[in-house]
C-alpha cells in the first residue's frame, strides 16, 4: 500500500501531522465521553483537577512533539499561544458560569452541554483559523489590524473591569424564546422534548433550558475567538501551530471548569492580566518594526506572557486570601461583641 500521500503539504505540513493531531483529539473525546463519563453525574473539583492536569500534560507533551519536529521557535510559539489560550479560556469559564446558572442546569448535566459545545468550537475555530490564514496570505496588513484590534481589546478590558454580562437580555435567547417553542422546565439531559402544546393542544417539539446554555455556550466561544484567534496569528501566522495550540488549551476547558466555577472569584487579578497580555501581543509586531526586527524573539514573547499570568494569578490568591483572613476576623468580632 503506498502511504506517499501522508508526505503530502497541506496548509504548510505533511498530511500525516494533521491526521495525527486529529487522530489524538477524537481519541481523546471518545476516551471522555465513552469511559470517563458514560453516566450523567456530577464531577468533583479532585476529579476536575486531574483531568485538567492530564489535559495540560498531553498540551504541553503535543508542544514538546512540535519542538522536535518543527524546530525551537515553532515549539516556543506553540507554548505561548497555549498559555495564552488557556488564559482566555479560564476568562470563558466564568461566563459559562452564568449561563448555568442563569438556565438552572443541574450540575450532573453540564458536562453534557461543555463537551458538545467543545466539539462546535473545534468545527467553529477551524473555520475561523481558516479565514484568518486566508486573509493573511493574500494581505499582510491584516497582521497590524489583528494587532491593534488586541491593544484595543486590551485597554477596553481594563477600562470596563469586572461588569458581568447580563445574560437574560440577550438578544439571541429572546429571538429563541419568540421563534420556538421553549419550556422552562428540566427534562433530564434532553436538549429537545415533546409535549403538549398548551396554545395548541396537540404535541409538539420544544427547546429546554439545556440547550439554550449549550446554545448560549457556543455564541461565547465565538466571542472570545474573536479575541484568542487575532493574539495567536501575531504569535504566528502557522495554521498548524495556531489550530493545534487553540484545540489543546479549548479541550481541558470542560474538565477545569468544574474545578473553578467554584473558586473563579479567587482570581479576580487574573482579567486585569489577561488585558496587559493582549496590549503586550498586539504591541510585539510593532515594536519588532521599530527596532527593525523580523520578529519578535519568541523565547522573550513566552517569558514575559508566562510572567504576566502568573502575576495576575498569584496576586488573586494573595489578595483573595487576605480578604477570606479579614473577613473571617470582623466576623470573629462580631461575634465576641455581642
Amino acid at each position: 500500500m503506498d502511504f506517499a500521500f501522508l508526505y503530502l503539504d497541506w496548509l504548510g505540513k505533511p498530511i500525516w501531522m494533521w491526521l495525527g493531531f486529529i487522530a489524538i483529539v477524537l481519541a481523546l473525546l471518545v476516551f471522555d465521553l465513552g469511559v470517563l463519563h458514560r453516566d450523567n453525574r456530577e464531577i468533583r473539583a479532585r476529579e476536575s483537577l486531574l483531568l485538567s492536569s492530564m489535559y495540560i500534560g498531553l498540551g504541553v507533551a503535543f508542544g514538546g512533539f512540535v519542538w522536535w519536529q518543527l524546530g525551537s521557535e515553532p515549539g516556543l510559539n506553540y507554548l505561548t499561544g497555549f498559555v495564552v489560550e488557556k488564559t482566555l479560556a479560564l476568562d470563558n469559564v466564568f461566563v459559562i458560569a452564568l449561563i448555568f446558572s442563569f438556565f438552572a442546569v443541574p450540575r450532573k448535566y453540564q458536562h453534557r452541554v461543555l463537551f458538545w459545545g467543545i466539539l462546535g468550537v473545534i468545527v467553529l475555530r477551524a473555520i475561523m483559523i481558516g479565514l484568518g490564514a486566508t486573509l493573511i496570505s493574500q494581505f499582510a496588513w491584516v497582521l497590524y489590524v489583528f494587532a491593534a484590534f488586541l491593544i484595543v481589546t486590551g485597554i477596553k478590558m481594563l477600562w470596563i473591569g469586572d461588569k458581568e454580562p447580563e445574560i437574560g437580555n440577550n438578544p439571541v435567547i429572546g429571538f429563541m424564546r419568540r421563534r420556538f417553542n421553549v419550556t422552562d422546565e428540566h427534562h433530564g439531559e434532553a436538549f429537545f422534548v415533546r409535549k403538549q402544546n398548551p396554545a395548541t393542544g396537540r404535541p409538539s417539539w420544544f427547546i429546554t433550558p439545556v440547550f439554550m446554555a449549550l446554545v448560549m455556550v457556543e455564541i461565547a466561544d465565538i466571542i472570545f475567538a474573536v479575541d484568542s484567534v487575532p493574539a495567536i496569528f501575531t504569535i504566528t501566522t502557522d495554521p498548524f501551530i495556531v489550530y493545534t495550540s487553540n484545540i489543546f488549551a479549548i479541550l481541558g476547558l470542560r474538565a477545569l471548569y468544574f474545578a473553578l466555577a467554584a473558586m473563579i472569584h479567587r482570581f479576580r487579578y487574573l482579567k486585569p492580566a489577561l488585558a496587559i497580555v493582549l496590549v503586550f501581543i498586539g504591541s510585539k509586531i510593532f515594536v519588532a518594526d521599530l527596532m527593525g526586527l523580523e520578529k519578535f524573539p519568541a523565547t522573550l514573547s513566552l517569558g514575559i506572557t508566562f510572567a504576566i499570568i502568573a502575576s495576575g494569578v498569584v496576586w488573586s490568591l494573595v489578595m483573595s486570601r487576605d480578604s477570606s483572613r479579614a473577613r473571617d476576623a470582623g466576623l470573629e468580632v462580631e461575634s465576641g461583641g455581642r
